[in-house]
Parts: C-alpha cells; sequence; structure tokens
C-alpha cells in the first residue's frame, strides 16, 4: 500500500490535481487504513465503502469529469462525519440506540456544501449520545478509544473525529462544537480543531444538542487544512435563520490597525488545577510566540469561574426541549433506548426549567451568560487574540470519570466559555507529556476573527512540527 490516506489535505488536493494517483487510490488506501486499525479504536459506526467502486460524484459536471478540482476542490477526497450530522442515504445514529436504524433523506447543509465541493463521505463517526459528553465513553456503540494510548479516551463529544484523523482513517473530519467537543479530542489526539463562531456555519441537518450553542466544525491534520474546509463549509443558510452572510460582517473580524497582534494570557485558565505539564507547554508556545513577532500581554475573564454551573444549567435546558421530538412517531425507538448521560441531561434541564426554578436557575444562568460574553468583549479591546490550555490536563484513563458525573463535566471548564459568548475557538498541538500523551492549545478571538486564528496557527505550525507526529498503532 501506498499509504496515501497519511497525506495531509492540501497535499491529497494537490496529489489528485497533479495526477500523482487517482480518488480511488486515495480512498483505497483510506479503507485499508480503516480496517487496519477500527478493532483497536472503533473510531466509526457506520464505514461507507460503498461508494468506493462506483465513486459516486455529487454533480453531474463531476461525473463528465468537467471542471473538476477548479470547481470542486475537494474532488475525491474522502472525508468522515460526526454521526450527529444528517446524511442522505447513510445511517445517521447520534450514537444513540434510539436512532440505531435512522437513514435521513437529505444532508446537513455542511455536509451539502463539502460534497459538492467533491469530497466524498467515508463513514460517520463514533461520538457520545447526541454529543452529551467530554470522553465518547456515552455513546450507545462502545467508546472509542485513544490512538495515542488505547486505554486512554480521545475526548469527546467528537472522539471519533479527533482519532479518525489522528489515525489516518480519513484525511479530515466534521465534529460539532457545543462546549468544547471539537477543541477537546483535537487537543487529547494531536490533532487541530475549529470551533466557529457561533452563525459562521449552518446547524441546519445537526440533530440538536443546545441550538444557541451548537456548532459544526473541522478537524484537520493542520490549521491550513482547517482553514480550507471552514472556507467551503461557512456562510449564510436560509435554512437556518441563525447563519450569518459574512461578507456583511465588516470589521468585526478584523485585526486593529498597526502594530504586532496582541495576544492576551488569561490568569483564571493557568491556575493550579491545570495540569503544571499542560500549563509549561502553553506558555512555552506563548513564549515562541513572543519571540517571532506576537506581543503577549497578561489579561484577565474574571467571571470564568460560573461558566460551567451556567452551561450546565443553560445545556441541559435547551437539551429538555430538543428532545421532545424523539416520541417514536415520526422517527426513531421509543424513550426506553435512551443511554443513562441523555436521560440525566433532560431531567437536570426539565427540572430548571420547571415552575418554581425557572427564574432561578435559568434565569440567572441567562444573566450570567451576559456577564461572561461581556469579560471577553473587555478583553478583546485591549487583545486581539487570548491563548489558553484547552482542558487541564492530558486525556484520561477510560471508565476514570464515568461514574462521576461532575468530574465528567469538570473536563470542560476551559473550553465553555467561548460557547456561552459564541466567539471562535482554534485548538492545535502544543506538546506531549513525560509520558507521552498530546498536550493542545486553543487561541480564541473576537466574533468572525477566523482569519486572525488560521494566521497565528499557521504562523506556529510553521516554527513547530508538533502536528506532524504521529501515533503508532
Amino acid at each position: 500500500m501506498s499509504e496515501l490516506n497519511k497525506l495531509s489535505l492540501k497535499e491529497a488536493i494537490s496529489g489528485i490535481k497533479e495526477k500523482k494517483f487517482s480518488p480511488k487510490e486515495l480512498f483505497s488506501d483510506t479503507i485499508f487504513r480503516i480496517k487496519e486499525v477500527e478493532g483497536k479504536l472503533s473510531s466509526f459506526i457506520t464505514v461507507n465503502e460503498g461508494v468506493e467502486p462506483a465513486f459516486v460524484p455529487p454533480t453531474a459536471g463531476l461525473r463528465r469529469g468537467e471542471g473538476r478540482q477548479d470547481k470542486h476542490p475537494l474532488y475525491g477526497i474522502p472525508m468522515a462525519v460526526k454521526d450527529v450530522l444528517s446524511t442522505k442515504g447513510i445511517r445517521t445514529t447520534a450514537s444513540s440506540k434510539i436512532l440505531e436504524d435512522y437513514v435521513p433523506v437529505y444532508d446537513a447543509t455542511v455536509v451539502s456544501r463539502l460534497k459538492e465541493a467533491g469530497a466524498i463521505i467515508i463513514g460517520k463517526t463514533n461520538c457520545d449520545a447526541f454529543a452529551f459528553g467530554a470522553s465518547t465513553e456515552n455513546s450507545g456503540y462502545g467508546s472509542t478509544k485513544n490512538p495515542w494510548d488505547q486505554n486512554r479516551v480521545p475526548g469527546g463529544s467528537s472522539g471519533g473525529s479527533a482519532a479518525a484523523v489522528a489515525a489516518d482513517e480519513c484525511i479530515f473530519s466534521l465534529g460539532t462544537d457545543t462546549g468544547g467537543s471539537i477543541r477537546q479530542p483535537a487537543s487529547f489526539c494531536s490533532v487541530t480543531g475549529l470551533k466557529p463562531t457561533y452563525g459562521s456555519c449552518s446547524r441546519f441537518g445537526l440533530l440538536a444538542m443546545a441550538s444557541s450553542f451548537d456548532c459544526p466544525g473541522p478537524i484537520g491534520k493542520s490549521v491550513e487544512d482547517c482553514e480550507i474546509v471552514f472556507n467551503l463549509m461557512k456562510g449564510r443558510d436560509e435554512k437556518d435563520g441563525t447563519s450569518v452572510d459574512l461578507g456583511k460582517v465588516g470589521e468585526k473580524g478584523k485585526k486593529r490597525k498597526g502594530g504586532k497582534t496582541t495576544i492576551g494570557i488569561p490568569k483564571e485558565f493557568f491556575t493550579d488545577a491545570v495540569d503544571p505539564e499542560v500549563r509549561k507547554s502553553v506558555l512555552d508556545s506563548a513564549d515562541l510566540l513572543s519571540n517571532n513577532g506576537y506581543e503577549i500581554i497578561d489579561v484577565s475573564l474574571p467571571n470564568t469561574e460560573y461558566a460551567i454551573a451556567v452551561y450546565y444549567i443553560l445545556v441541559p435546558s435547551e437539551i429538555s426541549s430538543n428532545m421532545a421530538r424523539y416520541t417514536e412517531v415520526r422517527f426513531g425507538k421509543d424513550r426506553s433506548f435512551f443511554e443513562d448521560e441523555v436521560e440525566r441531561r433532560i431531567m437536570i434541564g426539565t427540572y430548571a426549567l420547571s415552575t418554581g426554578y425557572f427564574d432561578q436557575y435559568y434565569n440567572k444562568a441567562s444573566k450570567a451568560r451576559a456577564l461572561i460574553q461581556k469579560d471577553y468583549l473587555n478583553v478583546f479591546e485591549k487583545a486581539d487574540l487570548i491563548l489558553s490550555p484547552v482542558s487541564p490536563t492530558t486525556a484520561f484513563k477510560l471508565n476514570e470519570k464515568t461514574q462521576d458525573p461532575l468530574q465528567m463535566y469538570l473536563a470542560d471548564i476551559l473550553t465553555v466559555s467561548a460557547n456561552l459568548a459564541g466567539i471562535p475557538g482554534l485548538a492545535l498541538p502544543c506538546g506531549f507529556s513525560s509520558s507521552g500523551l498530546p498536550i493542545g492549545m486553543q487561541i480564541l478571538g473576537p466574533h468572525f476573527s477566523e482569519d486572525i486564528l488560521f494566521e497565528t496557527g499557521k504562523k506556529y505550525q510553521q516554527i513547530t512540527n508538533w502536528h506532524l507526529k504521529k501515533p503508532n498503532i
């Protein structure tokens, strides 16, 4: 085998364009890799091997071979899709047994845009059921394993998507980030992931978790790969009223004129609760950026301490509403097939919204969310970006936190505030622990500042090689 599956997205696009190999050869190598390691990792719920012989293209133009990469820049690229994103004709379970036999009749908008660009869905990746979790252990189809240490979690909820990219089972993948579900598994698996600004990418066709938080986004082998995918999936969609016409955003996401790019280091994200090796790797990265033309300043996000409590009131409240549609009447099985964590979050949310508790919990949490948003706005008055760890620790062991939901929720402590504020965040590898586990950092920016995140992330990956290291599976 030529191991074309190990290529980055940029390399794969170039190789097909220059006719160094065919899309079918790339697809075959990727399927071979899935068969080689799936028994160890369980990254996928469904593998779409059936598209290999026919290589069904997304448009008539592609069938005739017209335009190809001119009009379809992802022509022949195998992508994996998190199983909470609807895929026409391909089973979409949300990793829950309640949807075990559900096959959508339409694609999620972000999926259809990438298919129109020529990408081929190689499979649907495992995640926590309905994306409720931080470890991919809440799946109805078993836990995904971390490619760097199969006794540890890959993170969640997009653990299958991150593990598949890290193990070269796809060229890139799609995940969703409601409270860190792209960034945290990207950190645990040593890949790159983008949580876009809320509204940058359509939520149509996403099996909703919390509608004012959910963000589909790319997971890739480099910042450059994520940038390519994001630019093809982003933008206004008439089927999602919260999606944004990025051409009308104006100067909101632009770097302040003149001088160096300024990066803020929030003291609340570097407390003693953060593992010393994680803290050191991220601060070393700040020093490296400082030596390469960036200005590093200290900043404060004083309401960070309330973020987890606010998140785990507001998100379960939205979950309790969204999950009401699963009645077995139109699709799916009866509610006895819900996983434990799904039931737990429905109950928490229903309680927070109930008579006598709505003002005490939901309304107070909504007001605190506004304070957290204001904290970020204040910081971005003096800093272009924020740099912090993604997670307080490296990947934890399988079953380490499953019996203590609160400890599992606290795994999101450094990621949820970005979702509360609706701002974008880019997670990328920045080192390894003494035991060989990946460490990730996140770069956060103001609303619609993805271009600055990509610029900074690409610069970092030009001067480091953390993102080039591969697990030995």
